[in-house]
């Protein structure tokens, strides 16, 4: 695979438009929501660039107005699970063989698209079938998007430059960047539309053909994106997506000899039972599969008693409540020290009361409905143990209201017990929990915080003392991969934060950079000979 002289476009992070009022963005979001909105569409299967009908249905349907339904997408079974394997295994050896500058040309070309014509489509698409507020869509559906597929193209145009550094006289050492031997299995998440496209393109751009199972709860954006593909000239057979059940689909996955590799967002429960399936059946395949996890989190902000409240506060509303909480990178346990809470409390109260939240096609709301009725429930479940708990109550918050859509009211426990049930457990929603500790007590909860969760994804400390900084930065170190001083947890832009985590947080191979994109090649050591010895004798074994 030959790195030519030419050089691909410098990226620059999109620019995220304002969608204020009279804005031509926002009248032609409007316009968009309004005809999808009003539209029920039939989602199919799609492998080797043809559409499948299985005719198992499943819905597609409003978090915030849960009755009215999106559209209905067809589910695999086996048999399309085998034909997707069959035509991603196929269709590799084409797509790898061409030139990587026009694989890199089919996704500046959807960057391009997605940036101009399709944005409000994809935009649309993830408020209607995910609940973001149009802010937080344009972040994720548009902009995060059109940045993963330009700098990932960067990256790896860099990547095909690490060569050998010497060739001894003689010779010519060369490193091939070849794709993986098989296909890849990419299983993405319904929160980011942005990380669900990134997990199957990523590989792809690499070479790898990919078979490809989208959440259930946002097979509605899946589909459209399936479209930008096809537009932006991805050829038949390298992305290939089956809806379905985790098992119906993964199962014939893990169990196909040519199972190259595993791109994953999800829970640490799915991905462990993944890993655990892959080491069974370990003597099944032609290589070892390459398996890339972004999993769970309990995300933390741990305040000094020199921080500035203000801004602390600031950053705990955005941190947990954007997008209802349901970030991998949200804040959902924060530690404030003695001295700030009677200031931060009056604040984060007032903010916390003043979120306006409902459909998301009204622009003045904040928050938008947690995704379906299983997370409802769970956050439902955790309000209704903390009201009864003899260690917690609700600060602020606390209603639930499913009636129309899945709402819950931005919430914030308080807790005397920093081993309380949901400083360790994730909820992955908009319950935040909050212990106050002694002010004289900084260097004890900087070990609880590391100790409390199981996760170490994202973390955020804030202070004035400089000294302070350094002690969080040290005995932080592994609690979070990403972290962030003086600032929320969340909100990682491409090519500025690359973005994942370790411990029960994933394998922390860090989407948005180029640690990411040589997982999937399997580097080949080529070494030339232009003058070959002729003789086995070495000097030292001429006679004195």
């Amino acid at each position: 695979m030959s790195l030519s002289i030419s050089k691909v476009p410098t990226p620059i992070n999109e620019p995220v438009k304002g969608y204020a009022p009279g804005s031509p963005e926002r009248t032609s979001l409007k316009v968009r929501l309004a005809q999808m909105a009003a539209e029920r569409i039939d989602m199919p299967l799609l492998i080797n660039g043809k559409e499948m009908r299985t005719g198992k249905l499943a819905q597609s349907s409003m978090p915030h107005r849960h009755a009215h339904v999106l559209g209905d997408y067809h589910q695999a079974g086996t048999a399309e699970v085998q034909q997707a394997i069959a035509a991603a295994t196929d269709a590799q050896k084409d797509w790898a063989n061409l030139p990587w500058e026009a694989r890199a040309a089919v996704f500046l070309k959807a960057a391009d698209l997605l940036a101009g014509p399709y944005r409000d489509t994809s935009n649309a698409a993830t408020m209607l079938g995910q609940s973001k507020t149009c802010h937080q869509a344009e972040i994720d559906a548009a902009c995060e998007l059109v940045d993963f597929f330009r700098f990932n193209v960067a990256f790896y145009e860099r990547l095909l430059k690490e060569q050998p550094y010497v060739s001894a006289p003689g010779t010519w050492n060369r490193l091939e960047h070849r794709p993986l031997e098989g296909f890849v299995f990419a299983v993405s998440p319904f929160n980011f539309t942005s990380i669900a496209a990134n997990l199957p393109t990523a590989p792809a751009l690499c070479g790898n053909t990919v078979v490809w199972k989208p959440a259930s709860t946002a097979v509605y954006s899946a589909h459209f994106l399936m479209k930008l593909f096809k537009q932006a000239g991805l050829p038949d057979g390298v992305i290939n997506l089956v809806p379905g059940s985790g098992a119906t689909v993964g199962d014939p996955v893990l169990a196909s000899k040519d199972l190259a590799g595993v791109h994953f967002t999800g829970s640490t429960r799915v991905f462990n039972q993944m890993w655990r399936t892959i080491g069974n059946n370990i003597d099944l395949y032609r290589s070892y599969p390459r398996l890339v996890g972004e999993t769970g989190g309990k995300d933390f902000i741990i305040a000094h008693p020199s921080a500035d409240p203000v801004a602390l506060v600031t950053a705990i509303t955005r941190g947990a409540f954007e997008y209802q909480g349901q970030k991998c990178s949200a804040a959902s346990r924060v530690y404030v020290p003695s001295n700030l809470w009677p200031k931060v409390k009056d604040l984060l109260v007032a903010q916390v009361e003043s979120i306006k939240m409902g459909d998301v096609a009204d622009f003045s709301n904040f928050m938008g409905a947690v995704i379906d009725a299983g997370s409802y429930k769970t956050q439902k479940a955790a309000i209704d143990q903390a009201k009864a708990a003899s260690d917690a109550s609700i600060l602020v918050g606390g209603q639930c209201d499913d009636s129309e859509g899945y709402f819950v009211r931005p919430t914030v426990i308080i807790t005397t017990n920093p081993g309380y049930r949901t400083l360790c457990d994730e909820l992955f929603g908009p319950v935040l929990t909050l212990h106050v500790y002694a002010e004289s007590k900084w260097l004890e909860t900087l070990d609880i915080v590391d100790q409390t969760s199981p996760y170490a994804l994202t973390g955020a400390i804030f202070a004035q003392d400089r000294y302070a900084i350094q002690q969080g930065v040290e005995r932080l170190r592994n609690a979070a991969g990403n972290f962030y001083i003086n600032d929320k947890p969340t909100g990682a832009v491409i090519g500025q934060q690359p973005f994942g985590g370790a411990r029960a947080s994933g394998t922390n191979d860090k989407a948005g950079s180029v640690l990411n994109l040589q997982r999937w090649i399997s580097p080949r050591t080529i070494k030339e000979t232009f003058a070959p010895p002729t003789d086995y004798r070495y000097p030292f074994m001429q006679p004195e």
